[in-house]
Parts: structure tokens; sequence; C-alpha cells
């Protein structure tokens, strides 16, 4: 046994965190530990500690290697499970992610993992022509159907001071005079707070047979309305906002990437914000309002750009 494990009654309990350095998995080790919780970090950065050096105990994710994965987790008592891809590309993807996902549960069930909290995604569907909904729903099926006590959690949209999509829509209102929304920009989301996100996973970790949640945060929003809302809120004032082509977007987003060196944003998350699937019709979850963080947060958000690409360089798991 490790000389990081706390022992609780007679019991050592260790909980597991998949990318204790990256986004919400950062949050979720970090609340964990405040309840004195011995936990470990399962990641594809192992060299990167951070906050975290010194507290935690730090593993590979070896997918290749499924005596290695199985150690990692053995003597686990709950997995939080952040690991994914948010898009394909030449170096990571979304049936691989899906196969090593796979490979995770069925490490957890070998090395007798009591509970998995996993993170999955609003609208999930094997029939869904977008591999980030149907790989979703792929592992939500594998997890009930694995024997393990679980929580799914279905975010729509995570914000916080490390988020991507709120923070790059806020950096490009700042620096353009105007601003394009695909279609009609009806569409709607449901941000949850992060560290409400991290909340709700200790939460449920805690807890005892199988749950399906909708992590939703308290407002919901269309495009249009969330645009001119961040716009409002930082600028003082609402940025004119057009109805643009899907394929006017693309070619304006690939030519931004070329100066920001990452994928700003890809056809398969349009066709995702245009079906509506990152809203759900369910009681929130979340308490934090965007609104009001981004009032405390007016000076900072959208001040640098956010780029996926340089993120999963130094950890390559991230939450939906």
């Amino acid at each position: 046994m490790s000389a990081f494990h706390h022992e609780t009654g007679s019991q050592t309990e260790i909980h597991a965190v998949t990318g204790a350095f990256g986004y919400s998995g950062r949050y979720i080790a970090r609340r964990l530990l405040e309840q004195g919780k011995t936990v470990r970090t399962l990641t594809n950065s192992t060299d990167r500690h951070g906050e975290f050096h010194g507290k935690i105990e730090t593993f590979p994710l070896a997918f290749d290697n499924m005596p290695r994965l199985r150690e990692s987790l053995t003597g686990v008592s709950v997995l939080y499970n952040t690991y994914w891809v948010r898009f394909n590309h030449r170096n990571f993807k979304h049936s691989i992610a899906v196969e090593n996902t796979k490979k995770l549960f069925a490490a957890a069930k070998q090395a007798g993992v009591r509970r998995i909290v996993h993170t999955s995604i609003t609208n999930p569907s094997e029939d869904s022509p977008l591999e980030y909904f149907s790989g979703k729903a792929v592992l939500e099926k594998v997890l009930q159907d694995s024997g393990i006590a679980h929580t799914i959690l279905r975010p729509a949209v995570l914000f916080g001071n490390e988020d991507i999509l709120i923070n790059n829509i806020a950096w490009l209102l700042r620096r353009f005079p105007v601003f394009g929304v695909f279609g009609d920009g009806q569409y709607r989301l449901q941000p949850i707070f992060v560290e409400d996100f991290a909340a709700l996973a200790v939460d449920r970790g805690a807890q005892t047979g199988n749950q399906i949640l909708q992590a939703i945060g308290p407002e919901t929003f269309t495009y249009r309305e969330l645009v001119g809302t961040i716009s409002q809120i930082l600028l003082g004032k609402k940025r004119p906002l057009f109805s643009i082509p899907d394929g006017v977007g693309l070619a304006v987003g690939r030519i931004l990437g070329l100066f920001t060196g990452d994928v700003m944003i890809t056809r398969a998350e349009i066709e995702g914000l245009k079906r509506n699937l990152l809203y759900v019709e369910a009681p929130p979850a979340g308490s934090t309002r965007l609104t009001d963080w981004l009032q405390e947060h007016r000076e900072t958000v959208g001040k640098n750009y956010a780029s996926e690409l340089k993120r999963r360089k130094t950890d390559c798991v991230t939450c939906s």
C-alpha cells in the first residue's frame, strides 16, 4: 500500500480521477482532497503535478498494457472518468477514445472498483450520425452492462477559468466588430459551472445504485442570447450578430486556426449545436449562473485564446 492511502475505519479507500491535471478532473480531484480523501490520477501527463505535487498518486493511462492499467486501479473504490476527445484529429479520434474507455471499464471491473462516475454528454444516441454523441451512447451502454455501480453525468457545456467555448466566444467578441452565428442561432445551451459539476461528481461517488443525471446549469440560452449576453457583460454593448452558412463559418474558423495553431470549430460541432443536442428538458443540477460568473470575471474572460490542441499536448484527457 502507498503512503498516500487514507484509512477510514478498517478500510483504505482510494478515489481515482482520470486527468486530474486537466480541466474537470482537476476540480474533482481538488474537491476530493478537500474532503480528506486519498486521490490517485490516471493521466497521459505523468510529469505534470502543479498544485497536486506530493498530494496524489500518479499513474499512466496505459491503454496498450491491460495488466498495468488494471494495476493502476487496484485498491480503488471510486473511479471518476472524464477521459474523452473533443473532435477527430490526426493524433486522436473518437473511435480510439471509445475503445480506450472500454479498456478502462474492463480494467476497473477486474481490479474490483466499486463505483464509476462517468462523464457523458446530453442527448447521446447510438443512432446519431455525430461520433461524439454516438460514442458517448456506446460507452453508457458498456458501463450499464458492466455490473459496476455507476452514475452517468450528462453535461452540456462546462464553464470556468479554463473553459474553451465561452472563453473563445469572448475572445472573438473582444477582437472583432461583428459576430457570425450558424443558421438562425436559436439552438439552445445550458452551461454548468465546472465547480458545480465537480461537486456533483463527488457527491454521486458517495451514492449507491445506478443513476443517469442531466448535469446542466440553471440558465438556458439560445446561441444568439449566449453571444449577446457575453458581449453585453464583458464589453458593455452587444456586437452586431448576423447569420452565416456553415461553410463560411468553417472557412473563417480554419483561417483563424492558422493564427492560433488550433482547431476552432468543426462541422460536427456545428451540426450538434444546430440539432439542439446541448439542451434537455430537465431541472438544473448546478446553481451557479453563467451571467453572475461572467460579471465576476469580466476583466479576464476572453483576454487570451484557449487552445484545445495546446491543452491536449499537456494532458490528453478532457471533459465533454
